[in-house]
C-alpha cells in the first residue's frame, strides 16, 4: 500500500525572498492606527493564513476571539490602565519618565481587535508532543500569530501585540472557558504612520541586539 505522491515543492525567486526579507524588516509592532474599517473579507484571509500555522501535535490551539462591543472594549482598556499604572510605579527616575511617555497600546483607535487565546483543553492532537513540554501548546499559537502578523503587513496592515494586560481578567470579561490561557491582544488597522525601526528603539528604551551576540555553540 502506497501513501498519496508527494507534492512538487514551490521554487521561490530571488525577488520574492527579496521582498520577504523586507517583509520581515518592516514587521513592526505598531500602536498609532487610523480608524478606517478593514474590509471582512481582509480579515477572514489572515485567520485563514493564520491557520496554516504549524502546532504541537497537530492539535491548532488558538482561540480567536473578536472584541468588538464597546462594553468588552471599555473592559480592555480599565485593564491596561490598571496594569500600565503598576508598570509605571515599578520604575524610578529617567526610566520612569521615559516608560511615561511611550505608546504602549492602539486600543482607542484601532478598528480590529483580537484576544488570542491557547485552549488547554485542547482535545485535538491527542497529547501528542507535548507531554514532557506541555507549554508547545502555547507556543503553537504565538507561531499562529506570527504568521498572522506577517500576512497583516504584506497587506499594509499594523499589527501591535499589546501584553500590559490581565490574562484571567480579560478571559473572565470576554466569557471564555477557564482552560483558555490568553497569549496575545492584538490590535489591528492602516498605521499612521510608517518606521523600519522598532518603536522601542526609536524612543531610547531599548537597542536591538545584534543577532551574531544571541546565537551559542556549545
Amino acid at each position: 500500500m502506497t501513501g498519496p505522491a508527494p507534492d512538487e515543492a514551490p521554487a521561490f525567486a530571488d525577488a520574492f525572498r527579496a521582498d520577504l526579507a523586507r517583509l520581515f524588516a518592516w514587521r513592526r509592532d505598531v500602536r498609532r492606527f487610523r480608524p478606517d474599517p478593514v474590509p471582512e473579507d481582509l480579515v477572514d484571509g489572515l485567520i485563514d493564513l493564520a491557520h496554516l500555522s504549524p502546532s504541537v501535535g497537530n492539535s491548532q490551539p488558538w482561540r480567536w476571539v473578536r472584541v468588538e462591543s464597546a462594553a468588552a472594549r471599555a473592559r480592555m482598556r480599565a485593564s491596561f490602565l490598571r496594569c500600565n499604572a503598576e508598570a509605571l510605579a515599578s520604575y524610578a527616575g529617567e526610566r520612569a519618565a521615559r516608560y511615561a511617555a511611550l505608546k504602549l497600546e492602539g486600543l482607542d483607535a484601532a478598528p480590529v481587535q483580537f484576544a488570542v487565546f491557547c485552549d488547554h483543553a485542547v482535545r485535538e492532537g491527542h497529547r501528542l508532543g507535548r507531554l514532557t513540554m506541555p507549554e508547545t501548546l502555547d507556543y503553537s499559537v504565538v507561531t499562529a500569530i506570527s504568521s498572522f502578523w506577517l500576512a497583516a503587513r504584506a497587506h499594509g496592515l499594523g499589527v501591535g501585540w499589546v501584553s500590559i494586560l490581565e490574562p484571567e481578567a480579560i478571559r473572565d470579561a470576554l466569557d471564555c472557558p477557564a482552560a483558555w490561557r490568553l497569549v496575545a491582544y492584538l490590535c489591528v488597522g492602516w498605521p499612521v504612520e510608517e518606521h523600519r525601526d522598532p518603536e522601542l528603539a526609536r524612543h531610547g528604551w531599548q537597542a536591538r541586539t545584534e543577532a551574531g551576540r544571541l546565537v551559542l555553540r556549545r
